[in-house]
């Protein structure tokens, strides 16, 4: 398992890619912060389809399919669960992205919750 280092150059070799939730953990990016621990991090999206669009991540670089088989999805699910009833507390979704044909952007394993609006029927 990849784990983030605390020191890792702006622009790294190739054989470590670039990974923009890496860098917002090592707060070299940017991110409005809603929740961290030592295993989870939750923070806004940049993406604004919905009213709230937030991501809930381990702080443990995985892949979907690691995070997905992986006990730490328990507790990645348990505070993506806690921050949507905070922040959206008529519903929200919890969803998640598995390869190119379902738009997944980023290889960092991590959950979407989504709300703020009604959100319809299911796609």
């Amino acid at each position: 398992m990849y784990t983030c280092p605390d020191v890792v150059p702006r622009r790294p070799a190739l054989s470590t890619p670039y990974c923009t939730f890496c860098e917002i953990i090592a707060r070299r990016e940017p991110a409005e912060i809603l929740h961290e621990d030592e295993d989870v991090i939750v923070f806004r999206n940049r993406l604004r389809w919905v009213p709230i669009m937030l991501l809930a991540i381990p702080k443990a670089h995985l892949t979907q399919g690691q995070l997905w088989t992986d006990p730490i999805l328990a507790k990645v699910g348990k505070v993506a669960a806690y921050v949507g009833a905070e922040h959206c507390p008529n519903g929200f979704r919890i969803l998640s992205n598995f390869g190119r044909d379902a738009m997944q952007s980023q290889a960092h394993g991590h959950v979407h919750i989504i709300g703020g609006v009604h959100l319809g029927p299911y796609a």
